[in-house]
């Protein structure tokens, strides 16, 4: 039989596809642009017919269906490795929660610890090529481990996709798949967050930490894109790419001449990244393009790597820094806002790296609904928060007012420098209360 005559005979509508669900399964989904559409309408449809059905996935980039057509969640239980802003309204709902873990470990927790947890994988692909292949795009992340497990494969084909070139594990077999759904609808697009002044502020105080040849790793937000621009209009030059997100800044940065992975110790000459997410001419450039390579994430977040090339500058946010140096990057208090991702993965890596540095980004304060001050430098994080980067592996940390480096620093030498980066109408307090928990050197004045 020809790839086309298996093509044809496993070819199917979302309605029929989604009948091999049964009660109590678990379905895995993806990641971001991974996410099935037409298959998650046709589930939402058999809501009533269904129960107990465990959805596992990364990042919403819109609501689903089933949200709508369950929305107290009596059928469908959402279970995210990672929250975009539509998962965290269904967490507030209790419809969706978060499943801990590190980035750069979930290949190994499918194929270790939830071999027999996944009796549907449903992933949205790229038509098949003429080999037989059809491609995971925009999120290679995890998406071969969860089909190498799972008990029957669904693909919903969109022709719109990217192909993204390998790396590897970036691709499926027609022979792997159960059922084919064909579903052509726009692709999602994260325009980049507007900066706000601060950002601004904080971006060139990063900027000063980056030289010639570079490897540079952007986190999600505001700060870490205005970095991309500012290098893309900056004398530095011969930059490199090894990043989990793909976004428009590298797009940006290779444009403007600065991205050609010349100095890179593994993979050189080629960016690698294993997930994307952005605008539209960051799919096009993505799309068969040999300068980019799309790896799983147990490659591109695994710390050893990231070192393997030098200069390593990772450039990420977070939420609040205590005075211990905890940095808080997925919570506020209990409520779950994002997740760990590959945050501690980066900073651990780019910390190895010879010459490389680990930057963890905030603004100094925030006004609350009232409209009061409020500082993310914090005594203590408040009841709840979670810990993303321990205390001893925090690092550079920037907000508006500078930079400190708390590498091998005392607890009073971490207090002294965190306090000196938070606002100025806050130091004082701060220090009260460092004095109070004994991390507050006496010969210091109150």
């Amino acid at each position: 039989m020809s790839y086309v005559d298996e093509y044809r005979s496993k070819l199917v509508s979302a309605e029929a596809a989604v009948k091999i669900v049964k009660d109590g399964d678990w379905v895995d989904w993806g990641l971001g642009l991974t996410n099935p559409y037409a298959l998650d309408k046709a589930l939402a449809a058999r809501r009533d017919e269904l129960k107990d059905i465990k959805i596992r996935h990364t990042v919403s980039m819109k609501a689903h269906e089933i949200w709508k057509a369950d929305p107290t969640g009596e059928t469908f239980n959402f279970n995210v490795w990672h929250f975009g802003g539509a998962d965290r309204q269904q967490h507030d709902k209790r419809n969706a929660y978060y499943v801990p873990n590190l980035f750069r470990n979930e290949p190994l927790f499918y194929r270790k610890s939830l071999y027999n947890d996944v009796d549907v994988a449903m992933i949205r692909v790229t038509p098949m090529n003429k080999h037989g292949y059809f491609n995971f795009h925009c999120s290679v992340s995890t998406i071969r481990s969860t089909c190498d497990v799972a008990k029957k494969i669904i693909l919903e084909v969109n022709p719109k996709l990217p192909w993204a070139m390998g790396g590897n594990e970036e691709c499926i077999h027609i022979s792997e798949v159960d059922y084919i759904v064909e579903a052509e609808s726009p692709l999602e697009v994260v325009p980049p967050a507007l900066p706000s002044d601060t950002d601004k502020k904080i971006a060139y105080l990063v900027m000063e930490e980056i030289v010639n040849g570079s490897c540079i790793q952007l986190g999600i937000g505001g700060m870490p894109n205005v970095v991309g621009t500012l290098l893309a209009e900056s004398d530095i030059k011969d930059l490199g790419c090894h990043t989990e997100m793909l976004n428009d800044a590298y797009c940006h940065l290779y444009e403007a001449g600065k991205l050609t992975n010349r100095y890179k110790g593994i993979d050189a000459g080629k960016s690698v990244y294993t997930f994307a997410m952005g605008s539209p001419f960051l799919y096009e450039w993505m799309d068969c393009n040999p300068g980019l390579a799309a790896y799983p994430v147990n490659y591109t977040n695994d710390p050893y790597k990231i070192a393997l090339n030098d200069n390593t500058i990772a450039i990420n946010n977070c939420i609040e820094v205590d005075l211990f140096g905890q940095i808080s990057s997925e919570s506020s208090g209990p409520r779950h806002i994002s997740g760990t991702g590959g945050q501690l993965d980066f900073v651990t890596g780019a910390y190895m790296s010879k010459g490389g540095k680990a930057i963890i980004c905030c603004t100094s304060s925030y006004k609350d609904k009232r409209g009061t001050l409020q500082s993310r430098i914090v005594p203590m994080l408040p009841q709840g928060s979670i810990v993303t980067v321990p205390r001893n592996q925090s690092h550079l940390i920037v907000t508006e007012y500078g930079k400190c480096d708390l590498a091998g620093r005392s607890t009073w030498e971490r207090a002294e420098r965190i306090i000196s980066i938070a606002h100025p109408d806050l130091r004082d307090g701060l220090i009260k209360e460092a004095d109070k928990m004994n991390i507050w050197r006496r010969s210091n004045k109150l």
